[in-house]
């Protein structure tokens, strides 16, 4: 069967297009090398599994090691009983090594191990206190093993803190008899630092968070997996044109990148659908169009990846991080473990230029599909009166259209908004939703910039929309700051017209139909657009 690109499971480079797999980790084997236990940390389905399966069988393989991928997720449905999670791991492990490593490889039953050879009556790993379990069938194997023992932990996620911590204590505790005695090298893989573990029996700090003791103060280093840059996921898309002959033009791989931000599973998710759905002809060559295509219905089938991620988007941690970001503000004072627990999560990333940015333009777009979805599926039915007989966009209607909307639905639907900071963004981009079916809504925000932008391109029409709020806290007008912020926004697309869109969210307000207005205006920068206050 030919090759495909793979968005489930670890890759198996016989079957899937698959780059080098350790090219991403360049420092792992130096720290296996050195005896060093360590943590690999990483978002979701960006090839954390694929990598540490590959080298587990290309150190056993070699014959300088016996190497396993071991899960803890096997513990997850017991994770509230330390004890039950330490048995039904080392039964899942047992099973797991029993397929993965030849026989005189795998670890003794642990019923018939002891946790110590000096001492012929200590207890066996099985019947041994809850709390031991683990640090005693690790001896065992390691003290049977006829190489030095590599092991890798993945899935660290699965687990409670209350169950994790005990374990990675014991693993604490062997750590000084390695390598004869226990595991000569250790990483412990999964979405977040081992850091963010915190003892419940520990200190609490005056805001109420766990106290910062470190759970694993023998970690050598935490290391993690970047993203494919634009040359891999060429090189990616190329294996595909080496063994089917379709093209893939520069501009689609430009654009895929774009989108992707070299994203693995979105890399491969793009490609798949391309390749498989949208294009399955290999004679014919895959364009930027396609994957534009290919993004509007990821997009749309939310597929378990972006599921699972829009899931956390209510999680008090992620919403202080992604409201000041749609809302164009600032922080503040956000916790430190916040911000990181938003990077691990891979939603967001440090921007190369300073500041937190949303991750890639695919999550981008999900997370504003995401937060708008209620309000989106409770407009009423509006009628197209923004088309022509032609099918394009009159912008004119259209600005008629939303004040009549926000006119009669505006108050109702901020009131129920999910982020309150960015309740009129999140309507007037529900509203946009509904209206440009069919066609593009490109939006752009960041932290810092007190602004949000949104560009709507229907056939041959481009609009462009400037969003600015009026504080509580503002004592002046953002109008000129707006106009400025607008003439650069138009100056980057190339336009001479477009929106300021002015929600006045100040207790002092004029009543909503005395404020609603749409006027004329020229930008300092000479461009004739139209000021929206509402």
């Amino acid at each position: 069967m030919p090759r495909f690109f793979n968005t489930a499971g670890p890759s198996d480079p016989g079957r899937h297009y698959t780059l080098p797999i350790l090219a991403r980790l360049p420092r792992v084997r130096r720290l296996l090398d050195q005896q060093h236990y360590a943590v690999l940390h990483a978002p979701r389905q960006s090839g954390k599994t694929t990598t540490l399966l590959h080298l587990a069988r290309e150190l056993t393989a070699t014959g300088s090691h016996v190497a396993a991928l071991l899960s803890l997720d096997h513990g997850a449905p017991r994770s509230s009983d330390l004890g039950a999670t330490e048995l039904s791991l080392l039964d899942a492990w047992s099973r797991a090594t029993a397929i993965s490593l030849p026989p005189d490889l795998q670890p003794p039953p642990w019923s018939n191990v002891t946790s110590a050879p000096s001492a012929p009556s200590a207890p066996s790993a099985s019947e041994a206190p809850a709390g031991s379990r683990i640090s005693a069938a690790l001896r065992a194997w390691a003290e049977a093993a006829p190489r030095p023992l590599v092991l890798f932990l993945d899935d660290m996620d699965a687990l409670r803190d209350d169950v994790l911590l005990p374990i990675l204590r014991q693993l604490r505790a062997g750590y000084p008899t390695r390598p004869a005695h226990f595991p000569h090298a250790l990483l412990l893989s999964g979405l977040r630092d081992v850091r963010d573990a915190r003892d419940v029996r520990g200190i609490v700090s005056s805001d109420g968070r766990p106290g910062a003791a470190h759970p694993f103060s023998i970690k050598a280093e935490s290391i993690t997996l970047r993203d494919f840059t634009r040359e891999e996921v060429a090189a990616l898309y190329a294996q595909h044109t080496a063994e089917t002959g379709q093209a893939f033009l520069p501009e689609a791989i430009d654009r895929a990148f774009h989108l992707t931000q070299g994203q693995p599973w979105l890399v491969n998710a793009l490609a798949r659908q391309l390749t498989e759905e949208l294009c399955p002809d290999p004679a014919k060559p895959i364009t930027r169009a396609h994957v534009e295509e290919a993004k509007e219905i990821l997009l749309l089938r939310r597929d378990p990846h972006l599921d699972s991620l829009m899931s956390k988007l209510e999680e008090p941690r992620v919403r202080v991080i992604l409201e000041p970001m749609l809302a164009g503000s600032m922080l503040g004072s956000v916790a430190e473990d916040d911000v990181r627990h938003a990077l691990d999560l891979g939603l967001v990333r440090m921007d190369p230029e300073g500041g937190l940015t949303v991750a890639n333009p695919i999550y981008r777009e999900s997370i504003v599909r995401a937060l708008t979805f209620t309000r989106r599926a409770s407009l009423p039915h509006l009628p197209a009166t923004w088309l022509t007989p032609e099918g394009r966009l009159d912008k004119e209607a259209l600005l008629h259209a939303f004040l009549d909307f926000w006119r009669q639905h505006g108050d109702p639907l901020l009131a129920a908004a999910p982020y309150p900071d960015v309740a009129p963004h999140l309507v007037l981009m529900a509203f946009l939703h509904r209206v440009v079916n069919g066609a593009s809504l490109d939006r752009e925000y960041a932290m810092g910039r007190g602004r949000m932008g949104l560009c709507v391109r229907a056939h041959d029409e481009t609009l462009a929309i400037e969003i600015k709020v009026w504080r509580p806290d503002q004592k002046t007008d953002p109008l000129p700051e707006g106009l400025q912020q607008l003439d650069t926004y138009l100056a980057s697309l190339g336009l001479d017209t477009g929106w300021l869109v002015l929600f006045d969210r100040r207790p002092s307000a004029p009543p909503l139909a005395e404020r609603l207005s749409a006027a004329p205006l020229t930008t300092p920068g000479g461009r004739r657009i139209t000021v929206i206050r509402t």
